[in-house]
């Protein structure tokens, strides 16, 4: 008996089949991309969008079985694709039942740096006014813990937090006493500039697990233009702490971020090579937000969205140049996207989330024990604007707080499915929406989308990364290595 079919039962026979629920957008002049709502995308002619549609594509054809493979038709009775879509959905948003994660510390708006684009507000290093006390920190911790999460992510910020190097060390202390009893998967992160880092303080990280997250805007003299000192030595001083760091904590213990300044348009290879050069093995091409100093010294408007475009589009173009000749480097906020596109994982970055991580995913405890739906929302209210104040912790209960009408609004509003102008958007699956933004900007959280800094952005930075995959084989395989594991 022969163990296979005859050759008549594998030719595909054309039968009815249903369009399953997707959006489509241009891409270029002759293309469109097709997603459905977990993400899965296809790119086909105009053409064969219209015999999609009206079910006039044949089953023979090299895309049917492509289309129905990502679940965007699927044949006539057949129920194992939206079980499949289901459990995709699933899977996409299981990280929201966990709730906050990330619990951001403001314990000090002192800041021995003076950084025009700064997005804090910094205050001068002696005015002490301005740093959190042991028993705001206590009462935060409060409400830390009370979140259901199993991991639990403290984060301390600034201005300098290592300027209020006594508090960080009570509230790690304190956290860990209490995480005997909770047995949470506790993590601590400080964000500096290195710029203060003693040897004491690097030995205290690595006995207690801290990793540090700094700031290097590219080769020395811009680095030192975008984020003077007293002393003009702010990058000799992040290197010198780089190195203690590395010896001390551990090699990979040390991030760094980068923020694209109006100096920093014409110099995205020389930043890059930097980053290169001192070891890093990704990079983060951030553009400004309209926050802070940002917008008082005019930083923010010094470049457009289609400027920072292009500034991001040649600094990618370089970074796959690097590793076709055999150096492995990453974009980060690319492979956050290609994450989305690509894996039936969300690697739940707050900025683009749906509904937005605000609250749900981070929650920030300002020095004077306010709370934050977000680190914008703490900025906006710098600048005047209090809107996304959800508590304080002297004032209000956990409970409280979670459910201010203020984060609830904000959910609301930024939950993408169902937004308009996000809705019907193909890209809406690998987007979020930024009601902190939004509101900043044109006092709406929805925001106006057609005229969106947000919306362009995420919209040409994905079409830029889909016409790579589309035209550069190479460009695809480096990005599949980039996001791991489906």
């Amino acid at each position: 008996m022969s163990k296979f079919q005859p050759l008549i039962a594998y030719v595909a026979v054309d039968q009815e089949y249903e369009l399953l629920p997707f959006k489509f957008e241009p891409l270029g002049n002759e293309e469109v991309v097709l997603s459905n709502m977990v993400g899965e995308f296809a790119i086909l002619g105009r053409n064969k969008l219209e015999s999609l549609i009206n079910h006039t594509l044949a089953a023979s054809d090299p895309d049917y079985g492509m289309l129905r493979a990502k679940h965007l038709l699927r044949e006539k009775g057949e129920r194992v694709p939206l079980e499949l879509l289901a459990l995709k959905a699933r899977t996409k948003l299981a990280n929201k039942a966990n709730f906050t994660n990330l619990h951001l510390f403001v314990v000090s708006l002192r800041c021995d740096h003076s950084c025009q684009y700064c997005q804090v507000s910094r205050q001068s290093e002696d005015k002490a006014k301005f740093d959190m006390t042991e028993e705001t920190a206590e009462k935060a911790l409060d409400i830390v813990f009370r979140s259901p999460n199993p991991a639990i992510k403290i984060e301390f910020q600034g201005g300098e937090p290592l300027l209020n190097w006594a508090l960080i060390k009570y509230v790690v202390e304190k956290a860990e006493v209490r995480n005997k009893i909770e047995q949470r998967n506790l993590q601590f992160v400080i964000t500096t500039t290195l710029s203060l880092a003693t040897d004491e303080m690097l030995e205290y990280c690595r006995d207690h697990g801290i990793v540090l997250s700094s700031s290097l805007d590219g080769p020395e003299d811009l680095h030192n233009k975008n984020r003077p000192r007293p002393g003009r030595d702010s990058y000799a001083r992040f290197v010198d702490g780089l190195k203690r760091a590395r010896n001390i904590i551990g090699y990979d213990a040390v991030s760094a971020l980068m923020t694209t300044s109006p100096a920093s348009m014409v110099r995205v290879r020389d930043i890059i090579d930097e980053y290169v050069k001192l070891g890093f093995s990704s990079i983060f091409l951030r553009h400004l937000s309209p926050y802070g100093f940002a917008l008082k010294t005019k930083s923010y408007q010094a470049y457009n969205v289609d400027r920072w475009l292009e500034f991001f589009k040649e600094g990618l173009a370089y970074i796959l140049e690097l590793n076709k000749a055999g150096t492995s480097f990453v974009e980060q906020y690319s492979a956050i996207l290609l994450t989305k596109m690509l894996t039936v994982r969300d690697p739940g970055f707050v900025d683009i989330s749906s509904p937005c991580g605000a609250g749900i995913s981070a929650v920030v405890f300002n020095y004077d024990g306010d709370v934050y739906a977000s680190d914008e929302s703490r900025m906006l209210h710098e600048m005047g604007d209090s809107t996304f104040r959800i508590g304080n912790v002297y004032e209000n209960t956990y409970e409280e707080i979670f459910t201010n009408e203020s984060l609830l609004s904000a959910l609301e509003d930024s939950f993408t499915l169902s937004s308009p102008g996000c809705a019907d958007c193909a890209i809406e699956p690998w987007c979020g929406s930024d009601p902190v933004f939004h509101h900043g900007m044109t006092g709406d959280m929805l925001g106006r989308k057609p005229e969106s800094e947000f919306c362009k952005r995420q919209m040409g930075i994905a079409k830029y990364l889909l016409t790579l995959m589309k035209t550069d084989p190479e460009a695809k395989k480096i990005f599949m290595d980039w996001v791991g594991p489906c």
